[in-house]
Formats: structure tokens, sequence, C-alpha cells
């Protein structure tokens, strides 16, 4: 076995693995926010229905991303251990689960108006986010899809693709908002609609760029030969350890949805200072994320050459890479949050003062949360790669719904807070999620040289 990296060599390794992959998070986020900041210019009423519909595509994408992200620890593991069967098995048996869980999805996005009337939302606000869902929803497919070639191709580490696709993507989404939502250089103005058919065609560029690159460059697995054929063993494998990370995810991200809803109790100007709020706040989260997968890769490779002491080191350089970005959000956050707030909107619109108003003071809850939320997320990459997925599943349940939730509503209606209640919750559940999770990681990292899965 070769000799542990220094914490100078994982820093190189994550940083490495982990910049690609943060920028093309980045650039997937560049996505929803470009449709956020057009729409705000374009109208407030507008830009709540896209809040609104957009975060319920999103936690359906996140659910249904954990068959994908189960792929990653795997085919790590497997490629460490010189295990390439294993490795095609398992990333084919992904894209299946995958496709089954998008076709699922489907109906949600057809019925979506009547659903969101049921959770209460205003009636213009429910038309307008059904009117998105309805066109981007069924692009989740795409999405998906191409989860699962970025969790293959970053536990192979290859993720410059991983960045340059979904750049490609970004732009493409920003032109096609800049024409269709506003009807500039002849085609119609279509509003929200037109934000949605751009997100659609951007996710499927998106995938089609991975599937190409895949084919070309990338495809000594031969992950696509007789891919119609079943293999129940490695389906199994995939959805044993993805469907926990799928109900992790969304326990976090449905915490953040339950929050929307809750906004849109306050109104459009209220929903839509949240909605900023929680697109700045989504900004650094992506980089956050981006360390948590390469941990992922890191971890599950470690797992595979059972090599403790990689573990703990790799573990370690993370958090703190992690740790000191979130602190640097917390300064730009207190520091200027007018400007970021005004950034999204249309400085003619009367609801201007509003939504700025209540943003500014969002902004400063959101500062709040930095560190947990990006410990939380680091632990649970690490989690992963050591294909420990259960346990923290029930404890991110506790954490967000039997805390977070009841705390948001409790702080923001019954105790009068409104917005800033409703977003202190959010902080006080995440952190209950990051200590659970972090102590769960290390007292297995340190009882053992590795972790048994």
């Amino acid at each position: 076995m070769r000799d542990p990296l220094t914490y100078g060599g994982h820093l190189r390794a994550v940083l490495g693995l982990g910049l690609p992959l943060i920028g093309g998070n980045l650039a997937q986020f560049a996505i929803t926010l470009t449709d956020a900041v057009m729409l705000g210019w374009y109208d407030v009423e507008a830009l709540a229905g896209e809040v609104l519909g957009g975060m319920v595509i999103f936690v359906l994408f996140l659910f249904g991303s954990g068959l994908a992200l189960a792929v990653m620890p795997l085919v790590a593991e497997a490629e460490a251990a010189e295990d390439a069967t294993r490795v095609r098995r398992v990333t084919r048996m992904g894209l299946w689960a995958s496709v089954g869980f998008a076709v699922a999805c489907f109906p949600v996005f057809v019925f979506a108006r009547p659903l969101l009337l049921l959770l209460g939302q205003a009636p213009g606000v429910a038309e307008l986010a059904a009117q998105y869902m309805q066109i981007a929803g069924f692009a989740i497919v795409f999405s998906l899809l191409g989860m699962v070639l970025k969790s293959y191709l970053s536990a192979l580490e290859r993720t410059a693709i991983v960045l340059w696709g979904t750049v490609a993507a970004a732009v493409i989404n920003a032109v096609a908002n800049y024409v269709l939502i506003f009807g500039n250089w002849g085609a119609p103005e279509l509003g929200i609609r037109g934000a949605a058919m751009a997100s659609f065609v951007a996710q499927m560029v998106m995938f089609l760029a991975l599937l190409v690159y895949v084919l070309v460059r990338a495809n000594q697995h031969a992950l696509f030969v007789r891919l119609w054929r079943p293999d129940w063993a490695a389906l199994a494998l995939v959805a044993r350890l993805g469907l926990p990370i799928g109900l992790t995810i969304l326990a976090e991200t449905s915490l953040f949805a339950a929050s929307s809803v809750m906004m849109g109790w306050l109104g459009a100007a209220a929903l839509a200072a949240h909605g900023i709020a929680l697109q700045l706040s989504s900004a650094t989260f992506m980089i956050h994320l981006g360390l948590s997968s390469a941990a992922t890769v890191r971890a599950g490779r470690a797992v595979g050459r059972r090599d403790g002491t990689d573990l703990r080191r790799g573990a370690r350089v993370v958090t703190a890479v992690s740790m000191a970005v979130a602190l640097l959000a917390v300064v730009v956050f207190l520091a200027v949050p007018g400007w970021l707030v005004g950034l999204f909107l249309d400085p003619s619109d009367p609801q201007r003062g509003e939504v700025l108003a209540v943003g500014v003071v969002l902004m400063a809850a959101a500062a709040l949360f930095q560190l947990v939320d990006a410990a939380q997320v680091i632990a649970l990459g690490l989690l992963r790669g050591v294909q420990d997925t259960k346990v923290p599943m029930l404890m991110a349940v506790v954490a967000y719904w039997v805390i977070g939730v009841p705390v948001s509503y409790g702080l923001g209606f019954p105790a009068g807070l409104g917005g800033v209640g409703v977003w202190l919750g959010l902080a006080i559940g995440l952190a209950v999620a990051a200590g659970l999770l972090m102590w769960r990681f290390w007292a297995r990292a340190m009882q053992a040289a590795v972790p048994a899965p």
C-alpha cells in the first residue's frame, strides 16, 4: 500500500478535484439564478411564481439525484479496487433508476396548479408557478441522467467536462432567457414560460454534452453496450445506497421548500425577498456541494484502498476549506446585503422598496447559518464516501422536520417574527444536523482503519 498523502497533498487533491466540480455547480446554479434575476427585472409576480415552481422542481430533482449520487462512491471504490465490471454495472443501473424516478415525477408537473392551491398559495402565483413547472419540470429526465454521468466522471476524477458542459448550458440559458422572457430579437414575449423553455433547453444541452464526452473520450467501461439488459443485483445496490441519500437530501431541501410555502403566506413581496436571499445562500452552498462531492470521491477511494489515515486526513482538509469559504460568505452577506438583493430587482419596480427592506433583514439571518450549512453538507459527503447513508438519513429527518420546520413556523407566526423567524428556524435545523452528522462520521472514522459500509 502506498504511503498516506500529507495534508498538503490532500489539499492539492481536494482542490484539483473540487474546483471543477464547484465551477460546474455554480454554472448549474447560474441557470436558476439567471431565471430569477431576469424574471425579477420582468415582474415581481413572475419572480414569485418561479421561486415557488422552481423550488418544487428542485426538491424532486434533488430527491432523485440520490440515486445518481450513489453511483459516485460505488464507482470510486470499485475503481480504486480495479474492478471495472462493477463500475459498469452500477453506472448502468444508476441510469435505469434515474429514468424511472423522472417518469414518476411527471404527474406532479401536469397537475401543478391544483396541487399548489391545496398548499394555500395565492391563485395568481399558483398559476404562474404551474406554467413554469409544466415546461421546465419535464427536463428532470435530462437533469437526472446528467447527474449519473457526472457522478461516474467525478469518481474517475475527470471533472473538466462537468465544468465546461455546465458552463455552456448556463450561457445558452441566459441567451434564451433574454430572448424569450422579454421578447427580444423578434421573439414573442413569453415571460415566465420563456424562462421555463430556456431552462429545458439548457438541461438537455448539458446532458448531451456529457453523453458525447463519455461516448468519445471516456467509454473505457463500455457503459452503453447492452444497456437494455437489467442487472437486478446492481440496481438493488444503487437503490439501497441511493434512496437514503435521496431522502436525506429531500429532508433538507423540503425544509427550504416548506419555508417558501410559509413565506408565500406573507405575500408576494415577502416570497420574492425570500427567493432572492435563498438564491444568494444557494450560491455559496454550491461551493460546499462541490467540496462535498470531492470528499465523497476521496473517501470512497480510501475505502477501496482500506486506508484509514488518508480517510481522516482528507476529511480534515476538506472540512477546513469549506469552513474558510463559509466565513468569507458571512462577511459578504453582512457587509453588502442591500447591494446583493438589489441586483435582482428592477429599479423602477413599485415593489422594489418593500422587497429590498425584507431581503436585507433575511440576508442577516442567512449569514447565521453559513457555517452550519457548510458543516452538514461536508459531513454528508464524507458519510456517502464510506457508504453510510441510513443512519444519516434518520438524523437529517429529525434535524430538519422534527426540529427545523416546527421552529420555523413557531418563530415566524405564533411568535410574530415573520420572515426572520422562519429563517432562524432554518438555521437551528441546520445546526442540529451539522452536529449530529459530524459526530457520526468522526465517531466511526476514529474507531477503525476504515468504517465498515
